[in-house]
């Protein structure tokens, strides 16, 4: 999947990886698409309800080991 910009938010704990994929969304056009990468089990519930409560699309999620990847629309 083609990604505007990849956040790297590995190693963070709760909340620091949604507070870093906030500003980097803020960075993007509408239609663009971040793909961040986090170890944060908790990662796994935060991410897609951040996408929904700020209006975002959650493409995909997957976790391959420890790294929870998503990718996320700017609408």
């Amino acid at each position: 999947m083609e990604a505007a910009k990849v956040l790297d938010a590995k190693g963070l704990a709760c909340p620091m990886p949604v507070v870093r994929t906030k500003k980097a969304m803020d960075e993007l056009h509408s239609g663009e698409v971040l793909e961040v990468h986090v170890t944060d089990k908790g990662a796994m519930n935060d991410m897609p309800a951040w996408a929904k409560a700020s209006g975002h699309e959650l493409i995909e999620q997957t976790e391959d080991g420890a790294v929870q990847k998503f990718w996320i629309k700017k609408n």
